[in-house]
């Protein structure tokens, strides 16, 4: 791999100060602001307030999800003509997705009918619309912070910028809901989308490949082999190492997603405890993985992006595990499994970034196809979440769970989706993490 032209397009200040992570990170808060009621709150809703049964919300996630996946690779390659193009392009592009977002996402939560079967048809088609704005916004703006590239550190305290203004956006999706309404959520969600976007405009501007000439054209730098200018859509897939570490993430990131859709089914259920307890779940999950991300990064210092990755997979073990042990009246230990998921929760937001970003400089793409290679990763982050709740929640129903459930049976089913299976998947993923993977990009901080 040629490591000349990796590096050819970095910026060659190396500093980022909190005014650079604050202008670069705050559109991560509304684009993670979205997830928690897309994710955990919705599911709920249609579900326990509405009365749509768990198998065709299941059914219709699944299917939304992996629609709109499809589409992700797509939308990558169009991130990297308009990177070609201009970065005001970008930011055009990226201003039009920030609309059809916050239309989509309200449409979602105040939906103008509320029998069950026309719910699942105006869900699916919100869901459509919100997923496919959500991932060209998501996509330029990732792709735009591994352009500023960087070693290990570096790129990992951009992620983390986005990452960790990312928990902020979730802290306030949590608690939103509860203290002001469903109508206040949408709108808080809408006015950071306008900021964030504008913040994004003055963020420290990477440097991109630019092409006037045919797109299958070799461009010749000085000192370097030729690099191709414009890259296919299944460009990252002939990289050895991409496909190792879309392996891990996918493993890491179904195991995430799965508590993450049946979290509030535990509690109401499991440990039949009411919406303070949920909201107070929510928040010190998400609170702990906002403070624990300079914990990551001084660990990063130390020995490395891969292995304090899989230091958080553990962590995160070790948390369910306790969970399985719990039960009515158990609110308090509750809360302390979800500081120490939280906790691991910050390793899974800012380091596999960074991981992929310097895959993407190692393999001499930095500045060229960073949209294909994110509109891959967004692809399985999608399929995670469409394998969780489409997979997940069918299962519960056909074991004998429904939500509102009190009998031993039920409750054990949930506890083992909860707390079992995604053990069992993370440590599928720190084991492909440690044997899988090859490490020369995983580079620590230069003194």
């Amino acid at each position: 791999m040629n490591t000349h032209a990796a590096h050819a397009l970095e910026p060659t200040a190396r500093g980022w100060s909190v005014g650079d992570g604050l202008r670069y990170g705050l559109l991560g808060l509304p684009l993670a602001f979205c997830a928690l009621p897309l994710y955990v709150l919705m599911p709920n809703l249609y579900a326990r307030e509405w009365g749509v049964s768990l198998a065709a919300l299941g059914a219709v996630l699944l299917g939304a999800r992996l629609l709109d996946a499809l589409i992700d690779p797509l939308l990558g390659r169009v991130c990297d003509r308009l990177y070609r193009r201009s970065l005001r392009a970008v930011l055009a592009w990226a201003a039009v997705a920030a609309l059809v977002l916050g239309l989509g996402f309200s449409g979602l939560f105040l939906p103008p009918v509320r029998t069950p079967d026309a719910l699942l048809w105006w869900a699916a088609a919100c869901l459509l619309v919100t997923y496919a704005a959500y991932s060209a916004l998501a996509i330029a703006h990732q792709s735009w912070g591994a352009m500023l590239g960087g070693d290990a550190l570096y790129r990992s305290r951009v992620v983390a910028w986005r990452e960790g203004l990312g928990l902020v956006g979730v802290l306030l999706a949590a608690v939103t809901p509860t203290l002001a309404g469903i109508p206040a959520m949408l709108a808080l969600l809408c006015a950071s989308l306008v900021l964030g976007w504008w913040a994004w405009t003055r963020a420290p501007r990477p440097a991109v490949a630019t092409a006037t000439v045919p797109a299958t054209a070799l461009v010749q730098h000085a000192g370097a082999v030729p690099v191709r200018v414009d890259s296919d859509v299944w460009l990252p897939w002939r990289n050895p190492a991409f496909r190792r570490l879309l392996l891990v993430f996918s493993l890491n990131g179904i195991a995430s997603a799965i508590p993450a859709t049946l979290v509030l089914f535990f509690v109401q259920d499991r440990l039949q405890a009411g919406v303070a307890t949920q909201t107070a779940a929510l928040g010190v999950y998400f609170l702990c993985g906002a403070l624990s991300m300079p914990l990551w990064l001084r660990l990063v210092r130390v020995v490395g992006l891969e292995r304090s990755w899989r230091a958080g997979m553990l962590l995160s073990i070790a948390a369910f595990m306790g969970a399985t042990l719990l039960g009515v009246g158990d609110e308090a230990l509750f809360l302390l499994v979800c500081a120490l998921s939280g906790a691991a929760l910050g390793s899974d937001l800012a380091l596999p970034g960074a991981l992929l970003a310097g895959l993407i400089a190692d393999a001499g793409e930095q500045g060229r196809a960073e949209g294909a290679y994110f509109g891959w990763w967004n692809f399985a982050t999608k399929l995670n979440l469409a394998l969780a709740a489409g997979l997940a929640l069918p299962l519960l129903g056909w074991l004998g769970y429904a939500p509102g459930a009190r009998d031993a049976q039920a409750l054990q089913m949930l506890t083992v989706a909860y707390c079992l299976l995604p053990c069992a998947l993370k440590a599928l993923a720190a084991g492909a993490l440690h044997f899988l993977l090859i490490h020369p990009f995983d580079r620590t901080a230069t003194p």
